[in-house]
């Protein structure tokens, strides 16, 4: 019995090594830190390692097939970020799109809004993207001076930013503005992607970061107006003609960015068959709107939309409805009286 005890005592013990995945696109797996190195493989995006040892910002890692190698801790995140990367696409993907544009500039996708939140990934120039909310945050820009308001005595005032949560796809091959038919994240390792493969992804972004693309009409009459257009949507479509076009609500905004509300006026753009052009049906400014916006059909099969916004009480939802080309808010006391017919006494 004493050697049966000293062997389960003494037995070689399973070590729990720290698991991770990859960020980027892709990232190379080294054979060793050394200036003469050979390539072991590719790794993609959503891909699980095994992380075997740490040297400053250099990891030695297993892959799932037994390859080991050598990349740069800053490619990998920790299991718990992952999920909640997971959580926040799942979220995502219930969202109605409020706009389309693309990147500007190389764009790292964070897991919360604001520069000092954990980053996810990271897109590429040009690479097409969905709106689907937006936030404001704080940030201190790199020049300023924390001394010196304390000597001036005045408050340091931190710049405020707009970041826009989209969603768009993890590798290159869906193209700007490519949006449609990602795989799905699978049950062994969420979100990996083969070369050939677009996988979807979703975070916040720097809202300058991103160029909007609305359609034509909009984006004409948004210049002339001096609007900017930060969310769209098609209502319905009519004929004209051979074919059809879309009718449109537009959410807009004057000034700069930072702004308390998403947006402070609406336009519904309607298509007119006698002139052939777009017109403006209904116009609404002064109001202080949050983002998302959807849109849907009522009972009768006329093109509704509605939106949270600030009232004399707080945030109240307002609900718009089109009858032909006529667009007009539909208030509680409407519906009830629409659903309960009056009783004359």
């Amino acid at each position: 019995m004493a050697v049966i005890g000293a062997y389960f005592w003494l037995r070689p013990r399973s070590v729990h090594l720290p698991e991770a995945y990859v960020s980027e696109r892709s990232a190379i797996l080294w054979s060793s830190l050394a200036q003469v190195r050979q390539p072991m493989a590719t790794l993609h995006y959503g891909q699980r390692v095994t992380v075997l040892v740490r040297r400053g910002e250099q990891v030695h890692v297993r892959t799932r097939q037994g390859v080991t190698g050598w990349l740069d801790a800053h490619l990998l995140v920790e299991p718990a970020l992952w999920e909640r990367s997971a959580q926040l696409l799942a979220q995502a993907r219930s969202m109605p799109a409020q706009a389309r544009g693309h990147t500007k500039v190389v764009s790292n996708l964070r897991i919360d809004p604001g520069r000092a939140a954990a980053r996810i990934y990271q897109l590429n120039r040009g690479t097409g993207v969905e709106v689907l909310s937006r936030t404001v945050a704080e940030w201190y820009t790199p020049g300023d001076d924390s001394q010196a308001p304390k000597e001036s005595g005045e408050e340091l005032k931190p710049r405020r930013e707009d970041w826009l949560l989209v969603r768009g796809f993890a590798s290159s091959a869906a193209g700007p503005g490519g949006l449609g038919g990602g795989a799905a994240r699978g049950e062994e390792s969420p979100g990996s992607a083969r070369p050939e493969e677009s996988v979807e992804v979703a975070g916040w972004v720097l809202g300058r970061f991103v160029e909007l693309d609305p359609p034509g009409p909009i984006h004409d009459y948004a210049s002339s107006s001096g609007l900017r257009a930060v969310a769209w949507l098609e209502l319905n479509r009519v004929p004209d003609g051979a074919g059809e076009k879309p009718q449109y609500l537009t959410a807009g905004v004057r000034g700069s960015e930072g702004q308390a509300c998403d947006f402070t006026l609406i336009r519904v753009y309607t298509w007119g068959a006698r002139h052939k052009r777009y017109e403006t049906a209904y116009i609404e400014s002064g109001l202080c709107g949050r983002l998302p916006i959807r849109a849907a059909k009522a009972a009768n099969g006329e093109p509704e939309f509605h939106f949270s916004a600030v009232g004399k009480t707080g945030f109240e939802e307002r609900l718009y409805r089109m009858r032909q080309n006529v667009v007009r808010r539909v208030r509680e006391s409407q519906e009830s009286s629409a659903k309960t017919p009056h009783e004359s006494r």
